[in-house]
């Protein structure tokens, strides 16, 4: 017999955004579904559960009029199910083919990258979140959309407050304000340039928007261009820095790599294990369901922490561990089923195989400070907000 979701009370929201791990395992050791209420939210953690759950759109559906993305962002096709969010992948595929990614967006990352490095090498340190991977993720991305160029800090910033907006569950107004905000800024970039991508067909998503059969209309080209500044620049930012983290942090690791250059996407698919840049994402129960023994009523909200199932003990040995050579196994960092994320390649180029061996190779002796630990933040969205760094000038 099917028993409702058990609450945990005694949880704050600070606890879950400086360090989610402990309460994950809680959640994860009491039932497969757990209302927490700091999150205001039944969160799900367990790898096997996600699973379950990511092969069932029709009892778990993405389209969620109650989700906080819809409310920030509009609709986007991250929010839909079946044709409609097929329709809108379908709208941005040719800016995200393998051959697109390999021919003519990997020369654009490189530049960038040596770039941002070589203002770097003179200095000697430098705190990477706000010094490399930030603009990097910024400046790549913008070049990705189509936008005319900008400070790299303003796409950063639009980006930061609309993932904020999206994990604002302790209803935060001024978090709210900084978000609509942003969405505006982004509504007027895109139109300063819609016509060029018109005229001027591009391997840009703006462009593949535009010369879709259909067009995609305006609304869902904005919303759906604010989904990708949200997730598209935290996740490769966060994950420059997670990679460079846990080598740092792991020697011999970091040794191996160096020396194994054909190591890069190993070392890179466990860094979003170890700490998954998305950690959270919403689904609408809709039908009453019995998910492994816990009730749960219909229209209820679900959240799927990947990041918790990526720590899943009932998968991984040692999970809270840094280990490029534990034994291979999938993860959920890039989500699954049809909502696998778009930007997978993009992200396994840009991180794996152009800015984190690059910076290994271009700083020589690059280390941790003693005197300034980096700091990581965040469960909804989670990575290092700091990681200062040392290398020989």
């Amino acid at each position: 017999m099917a028993s409702a979701a058990p609450v945990i009370t005694d949880v704050s929201y600070t606890d879950l955004l400086e360090d989610p791990y402990p309460v994950f395992k809680r959640v994860r050791d009491t039932a497969p579904a757990v209302f927490v209420a700091a999150a205001n939210l039944t969160l799900v953690t367990r790898f096997d559960d996600i699973m379950s759950i990511e092969r069932d759109p029709a009892t778990y559906s993405s389209d969620n009029p109650a989700s906080l993305v819809n409310k920030v962002m509009g609709p986007t096709f991250m929010r839909k199910d079946g044709a409609a969010h097929a329709t809108g992948r379908k709208a941005i595929e040719p800016s995200f083919r393998p051959g697109t990614i390999k021919e003519h967006w990997a020369p654009k990352f490189t530049e960038i990258c040596e770039r941002l490095i070589g203002a770097l090498r003179e200095a000697g340190e430098a705190d990477l979140f706000s010094a490399l991977a930030a603009p990097m993720a910024s400046l790549s991305l913008m070049e990705m959309i189509g936008f005319k160029a900008m400070p790299w800090q303003t796409l950063a910033e639009w980006s930061q407050s609309l993932i904020d907006g999206a994990g604002n569950y302790a209803r935060d107004a001024e978090i709210d304000r900084k978000a609509m905000e942003a969405g505006a800024g982004i509504d007027a970039a895109i139109e300063a340039v819609l016509d060029h991508h018109r005229a001027n067909p591009n391997p840009s998503i703006l462009s593949s928007m535009v010369h879709a059969d259909p067009p995609m209309p305006i609304e869902e080209m904005r919303a759906n261009i604010k989904v990708i500044i949200g997730g598209g620049l935290n996740e490769p930012r966060d994950a420059i820095l997670t990679l460079t983290l846990g080598l740092l942090e792991n020697s011999a690791q970091k040794e191996s790599v160096l020396a194994r250059p054909e190591l890069w996407p190993t070392a890179f698919e466990e860094a979003i294990r170890w700490i998954s840049p998305i950690g959270m994402y919403p689904r609408r129960v809709t039908r009453p369901v019995d998910l492994a023994g816990v009730a749960l009523p219909e229209g209820v909200q679900i959240g799927l922490c990947v990041g918790a199932a990526n720590r899943d003990d009932r998968r991984f040995t040692e999970p809270d561990r840094f280990d490029m050579f534990r034994p291979k196994q999938s993860h959920l960092a890039f989500g699954a089923g049809a909502h696998f994320c778009a930007g997978t390649w993009v992200s396994r180029q840009t991180v794996g195989r152009i800015v984190v061996p690059m910076l290994f190779e271009r700083l020589s002796n690059l280390r941790l400070r003693d005197d300034a630990p980096p700091v990581i933040r965040g469960w909804v969205f989670r990575g290092p907000v700091s990681l200062p760094v040392r290398w020989d000038a």
